[in-house]
């Protein structure tokens, strides 16, 4: 399950796609039987409750968003902000993608009898509306966004936001988690849950400092194989992953050209030689529907002679970390770095 980047002539333009994963089909019985209001469950919520009174929220579009209550019932289309919402303590009435959902992001359960809608891009918009939300979560990429205008169709309020921006990548996870806590009256919950990010970054930090590294260089990546060949996406400047890096003392080499958005590039097996000693850092979550590009990878003679194969340097990340997630897939990233480098 990967975001691709593509490159158009003249502007670095996103395109969102999924691969092989969920479906737009949804069963009758989830499109007429709208859900509960379920609250995520957990000593850490047993005691978070929503503000009352009216909302007005400004979204990543310039949008105004007016709600005369807190957002309760929540359809959530893209997983970093699925997981924000369940950070909040509140569980979305209505997710897409739900079992890509559970495969690829571990931070936070989503809990049963939550109705799946759909396609990450494309939700079954049957399903949206038949979970009866007062509120509904979407990412998008510009104004004209199809999915966007689809909703706005419907007299339901919609918040856009977007995901990510490569020229502060961790502040901006912040800001998205923060407007989604304004949206649905759970700020407090989200200041104490940026306490926590804070204060792991800083001791995860510390515990950098302390461990004897041959190097502090790295490059994070993620692979697929296409038309036969390994593609190779280094995690660059402005990805959350990179920077999560750099703050705990390390150094991103991974210099080519990134998309404007989640700071991500694409090479190939011998573009990987420009990366002198550094560490090479890849994700453990193995994408059921994907080839095994790791097993590709090693019938290379090129990249068995990487100086950080050769010396045991080329590390997996634990399964299941989000690397387009929010503060607490990003704390699983800090202890990630922490316990395969410095552990």
């Amino acid at each position: 399950m990967k975001k691709t980047i593509r490159f158009a002539a003249g502007v670095a333009a996103l395109a969102m796609t999924t691969a092989a994963c969920g479906t737009s089909e949804v069963s009758e019985a989830d499109a007429g039987t709208p859900a509960s209001t379920p609250t995520s469950a957990g000593d850490e919520c047993a005691d978070v409750t929503a503000e009352e009174g009216p909302v007005s929220v400004t979204d990543d579009l310039g949008r105004t968003v007016e709600l005369d209550q807190p957002a309760e019932r929540v359809v959530v289309l893209e997983w970093q902000q699925v997981e924000d919402v369940l950070t909040l303590c509140l569980t979305p009435v209505g997710v897409a993608d739900i079992e890509g959902y559970s495969t690829w992001v571990s931070a936070e359960e989503l809990p049963e009898g939550v109705t799946d809608v759909g396609l990450r891009g494309e939700p079954n918009l049957d399903a949206v509306f038949s979970a009866d939300p007062d509120l509904v979560i979407t990412e998008v990429y510009a104004e004209d966004d199809p999915v966007l205008k689809k909703l706005e169709k419907y007299d339901v309020p919609v918040l856009a936001t977007i995901g990510a921006d490569a020229s502060g990548p961790i502040e901006k996870m912040k800001d998205t988690f923060t407007t989604i806590a304004e949206a649905t009256g759970r700020t407090e919950r989200a200041e104490a849950v940026l306490e926590e990010f804070d204060t792991a970054l800083a001791e995860g930090k510390e515990a950098m400092a302390d461990a004897d590294l041959p190097t502090t260089d790295f490059v994070y990546f993620d692979g697929w194989i296409d038309g036969g060949n390994v593609a190779i996406r280094p995690f660059g400047q402005g990805s959350l992953v990179g920077d999560l890096g750099e703050e705990l003392g390390l150094t991103n080499v991974w210099s080519g050209e990134v998309d404007e958005f989640y700071g991500l590039g694409q090479t190939d097996i011998e573009g990987m030689t420009e990366v002198g000693d550094a560490y090479l850092l890849h994700t453990g979550t193995q994408d059921p529907s994907g080839d095994d590009v790791f097993a590709e990878l090693a019938e290379s003679r090129v990249w068995r002679q990487l100086p950080a194969v050769q010396d045991d340097r080329f590390l997996a990340f634990p399964e299941g970390i989000w690397t387009f997630g929010g503060p607490r897939s990003s704390m699983q990233v800090i202890d990630a770095y922490v316990d395969v480098l410095a552990g």
